[in-house]
């Protein structure tokens, strides 16, 4: 077995492959634009209120001109990204690494050379799968991606201040120990702002490192230590090229349903008022996902009928869909309270690595029409193309950031491998032009 942390701290940019090079890019931009995106909602606002109230540093505040610890910091960004459920995800994880991993990294971006930070964000995709994917083969509850992302986090962290080999080791067994081993299915049978755990585990990735490095000890980490079949590959076969990208702003559960909805409504030529009932077969997570009414944009999130209704609706499903000022629409609520669901052995069968779905509507004439099965767009075998991630950036960003703020935080993204980071940390610690539209601050 490779050591991980040994890869963690020697990986060079040129030892990284062209296409993992494009695609690290690719999944910076995204979490930068989900992040410009959820930066408005109530959660995110009260996570940064929080941080610079009561976890007070000069780390600088993402999208914001407040400053907190780097742990608050951390906190803040995480929770920004994570307030709406649009970011990156790696299916054997049924969680998230882009999140905390970027969140991590954020308090401590500014004055580092740009292939550093690409490079950090590669050796964090690496390990962050093989985490996650180790924490899950060796433990009975499904956490959220806090707990095995706080690991990751804590990694990276140790690369990017130069930590030795043995301060690592503690900083991610610390990390590992206090990381939010938070119950993801609670999370999602009782949609709440605790989402994906994604905040507590940034906070800790980085009070780990913090504490390591002032000679706090925590080692062993054993999902890293004592699971070597999980590390064997290291630097030979790139998880960086096989996390998914996420077109809708919903858990990647319910998306096989949407497009299911969207197939048939585009197929057909539907109107919403031709439809009186929907229904779906799919796996059993996904029949959890089972709020008909969300009162507030995190349960909408965290709902399969809503965004299906919102689809049937209004033939796609986009942030200002699912805002908390968005969801008392009577068409969408009508056809929200009309979807039913079913468990499906073969849907089971192949998740969590494939997500199936099929959809049935019945019309107002009687008619049925069915779906074939579906899966979610972007997965890492059918990935989104540059320009598409370009396109949904633009669609989460422009309006919060103005357009051309959000177009020179493209640019400085493409060309972050041969500048400095400090251009495109100034433009990310500047605050929000005006809230996301469809949030609410109430």
């Amino acid at each position: 077995m490779r050591d991980a942390l040994s890869f963690v701290m020697g990986l060079q940019w040129a030892d990284v492959p062209e296409p993992v090079k494009a695609r690290v890019k690719m999944a910076l931009l995204d979490v930068i634009g989900v992040g410009a995106g959820g930066a408005g909602f109530r959660s995110a606002q009260i996570a940064a209120g929080f941080a610079a109230d009561h976890l007070g540093g000069n780390a600088p505040l993402l999208f914001d001109d407040r400053h907190a610890s780097a742990a608050g910091a951390a906190f803040a960004a995480a929770m920004s990204i994570d307030a709406l459920d649009a970011h990156d995800g790696f299916n054997p994880a049924k969680g998230h690494i882009g999140a905390v991993l970027f969140a991590s990294l954020w308090p401590c971006m500014k004055g580092m050379r740009g292939a550093d930070f690409l490079t950090a964000l590669v050796a964090g995709y690496e390990f962050g799968a093989r985490a996650s994917m180790a924490q899950h083969g060796t433990v009975p509850d499904y956490h959220t991606s806090g707990s095995w992302g706080a690991v990751t986090g804590a990694a990276i962290l140790s690369r990017l201040w130069s930590l030795d080999h043995n301060t690592a080791r503690h900083a991610i067994g610390i990390a590992e120990y206090h990381g939010p081993r938070s119950q993801m299915m609670r999370g999602v049978d009782y949609p709440t702002m605790l989402k994906d755990g994604t905040a507590w585990g940034a906070m800790t990735a980085v009070s780990s490192a913090l504490l390591a490095q002032a000679g706090f000890t925590g080692a062993p980490a054993i999902t890293v230590e004592q699971a070597p079949d999980y590390w064997a590959d290291l630097g030979q076969r790139w998880f960086t090229l096989e996390q998914y990208f996420k077109p809708y702003p919903v858990c990647r559960w319910a998306q096989a349903p949407i497009e299911g909805v969207l197939a048939l409504r585009r197929l057909h030529g539907l109107a919403s008022t031709d439809v009186t009932h929907i229904h779906v077969a799919t796996f059993h997570e996904s029949i959890r996902l089972a709020t008909n009414n969300p009162k507030a944009t995190d349960e909408a999130q965290y709902s399969t009928s809503f965004p299906c209704a919102v689809a049937m609706v209004r033939g796609d499903v986009g942030p200002a869909d699912i805002g908390d000022d968005a969801l008392s629409d009577p068409e969408i609520v009508r056809l929200s309270n009309a979807l039913t669901m079913s468990e499906d052995a073969e849907a089971n069968a192949v998740f969590p690595l494939t997500r199936l779905a099929k959809v049935t509507l019945t019309l107002t004439d009687g008619r049925e029409l069915s779906s074939d099965w579906m899966q979610p767009r972007w997965d890492h075998d059918a990935p989104p193309t540059k320009d598409e991630i370009d396109a949904k950036f633009h669609a989460y960003a422009d309006g919060p950031l103005g357009v051309d703020r959000a177009t020179a935080i493209r640019e400085a993204v493409e060309n972050l491998a041969g500048t400095s980071t400090d251009a495109l940390a100034a433009l990310l610690s500047q605050p929000i032009k005006r809230r996301t539209s469809g949030s609410s601050s109430e």
